[in-house]
């Protein structure tokens, strides 16, 4: 694996970036009946292009929609309602199915290539071709998405968690490498079963992004009494990733979608996690290069008119709404005491600064390892990974520069 040929690529592509930029909103972790989704591909994109989506990736598991592939539709009824929804909208012209002798309805479902020339619209709505290349390892989910795959990998396997990531990351880079077009890994739902622990993303190379939240109802994004959130896991990595010369991690939002049929807590449901991109324009190469230089935040509805680093400050900006108060949180990590000891030397988690308003802005000391910004706000999420949930955005991390 050739990290520094990737490196090269992000900068060529950020150096040939127009300068106009606007935000773009995208969510990269979506099922449909591909493979465990409820839903048929058409009816899941038609329901995030309509509510303002600019890009979506459908990221089914170890499949890509690009063969002959029958999907015999559950008895339930609300499976059978949604396909006389779903032939009533497309039409027999389009919708190919047969009904055998029990009377059970199985649909061809329409590929990539077949049902892209529905939706995207240059400008308007871009589809991604993405994979969840799901692993395991002892029982143990390993599971990461693969973003503008152009061939399906296949998982790798190996003899432990770290092993199975590495290797799975390896593959993916190796595409890219061969393929000669901008694709990504990111690592979902660590705490999913229980099975990636911090210690075993510390060692990866090439992890650039994971999910900081997911809003499958059984991912434990806030972990338990034994096992840290995803935030923790963020700084923890962070500091490792930085103190051993590697770029900083990057969070993402996901739905990882799974039901469209009836929405609850409890059901992995469109419309909890995404991302806002500020990229040139909305194409997989500006978006994928703008992701690699941090130029994105992750967000649960919290959405924010700027983001921006000058001098090592970090200034953030949050697009308000009517009735809703914000909090601005600065989080970044500092050695643990003075002196010369590894002890003292060791880094720690810690809240930097807080601000209760709209816009806020936090310098980077000698002292600190880098920034990043988790904005609250005091609207309840609607229909959340959790009851109780409020929005929030979180910004990638800002790594302090030395000054000239």
């Amino acid at each position: 694996m050739r990290i520094s040929g990737i490196i090269l690529f992000t900068l060529l592509a950020t150096s040939a970036l127009a300068q106009q930029t606007r935000w773009y909103k995208g969510n990269t972790h979506t099922h449909s009946y591909w493979s465990d989704g409820d839903d048929f591909p058409e009816m899941i994109l038609d329901w995030y292009k309509t509510r303002g989506y600019d890009f979506i990736a459908l990221s089914d598991h170890n499949v890509l929609a690009d063969k002959e592939y029958w999907k015999q539709i559950p008895t339930h009824p609300f499976r059978q309602r949604r396909f006389r929804e779903y032939l009533g909208k497309y039409g027999e012209q389009w919708v190919n199915y047969r009904t055998d002798s029990a009377g059970r309805i199985s649909v061809k479902l329409k590929t990539l290539d077949e049902f892209r020339q529905l939706f995207e619209e240059k400008d308007k709505f871009l589809i991604i071709k993405a994979e969840e290349i799901t692993d395991g390892y002892a029982g143990k989910p390993v599971h990461m998405n693969a973003i503008n795959v152009q061939e399906l990998v296949k998982p790798r396997g190996g003899n432990s968690v770290a092993e199975v990531l590495q290797n799975n990351l390896d593959a993916v880079y190796e595409q890219r490498e061969r393929t000669g077009q901008p694709m990504f890994p990111h690592i979902n739902h660590p705490n999913f079963g229980w099975a990636i622990k911090a210690e075993d993303m510390m060692q990866l190379r090439g992890e650039r992004f994971f999910e900081v939240y997911n809003g499958h109802p059984h991912v434990h994004n806030y972990g338990d009494s034994v096992t840290i959130g995803m935030e923790e896991l963020w700084d923890r990595l962070l500091v490792r990733y930085l103190e051993d010369g590697k770029p900083p991690l990057y969070g993402l939002a996901t739905d990882d979608s799974h039901n469209y049929l009836e929405y609850k807590v409890g059901l992995s449901n469109p419309g909890r996690g995404w991302i806002m991109v500020r990229a040139a324009q909305l194409s997989p190469d500006s978006l994928i290069a703008a992701m690699e230089k941090g130029d994105f935040y992750a967000t649960t509805g919290v959405l924010l008119k700027d983001v921006r680093t000058r001098k090592n400050t970090l200034t953030v900006e949050v697009a308000s709404e009517a009735r809703t108060r914000y909090t601005i949180q600065f989080w970044g990590a500092r050695p643990l005491g003075a002196g010369t000891s590894a002890q003292a030397r060791a880094r720690e988690r810690v809240l930097l600064k807080e601000v209760r308003g709209t816009r806020a802005s936090y310098t980077l000391t000698p002292r600190d390892l880098y920034v990043r910004a988790r904005i609250i706000s005091t609207q309840v999420q609607e229909n959340p990974f959790q009851e109780g949930d409020l929005e929030t955005a979180w910004t990638q991390p800002v790594v302090r520069q030395a000054e000239r």
